[in-house]
């Protein structure tokens, strides 16, 4: 069975962790759920209120690691999946991520992001030359770090799936899984 390392930590958004975890699962995927440690992290609820420019947070589930990041060889992996929220934040400074992050992308393994998911692969400067998407307030991360950012709900950018935000989550997963068929 193929294995997909999901990268989340404390503030990861709880659709953007969740429905990869469960759709992938479902195509028969073994998903290794992945933070900075081996422990439980803190998810969290993003939605905009009616009248405000950016998201609210509230808690929301919990959800533990199966492993940490310097523990994860890349080799044993088909894929990776960045869950968005603000867990990025501060994922983009782990150099475990980062390493993971880079070799597979020099192995053209599928990688699929979504929304601030960006920061990540901006932080480990993958996204040169790539057309991605994102959540509109990260335009920023993949424009300074040479990618071409658009605003639709999924961007394929050879073995790279981005999408904008939890809202996109089905054709996000129908590009992803494409891509690993594909592979």
């Amino acid at each position: 069975m193929a294995k997909i390392l999901l990268a989340i930590g404390d503030a990861a958004e709880v659709l953007d962790t969740f429905y990869p975890m469960f759709r992938l699962r479902e195509e028969g995927y073994e998903v290794h759920v992945g933070g900075p440690e081996r422990r439980t992290y803190h998810l969290v609820l993003h939605e905009r209120p009616p009248g405000w420019d950016i998201t609210a947070e509230m808690p929301g589930y919990s959800l533990a690691a199966d492993i940490a990041f310097k523990d994860a060889n890349p080799a044993e992996y088909s894929g990776l999946v960045i869950s968005g929220g603000r867990a990025p934040e501060y994922l983009r400074y782990d150099p475990d991520l980062i390493r993971f992050t880079r070799v597979m992308f020099g192995a053209n393994k599928p990688v699929a992001s979504v929304c601030h998911g960006i920061e990540i692969l901006a932080a480990a400067d993958v996204v040169r030359g790539k057309e991605v998407t994102t959540v509109a307030k990260c335009r920023f991360d993949c424009e300074l770090f040479g990618g071409r950012y658009v605003d639709r709900e999924v961007v394929v950018s050879g073995n790279l799936v981005t999408a904008r935000t939890w809202h996109d989550n089905p054709a996000w997963m129908r590009e992803y899984m494409k891509l690993l068929r594909s592979k």
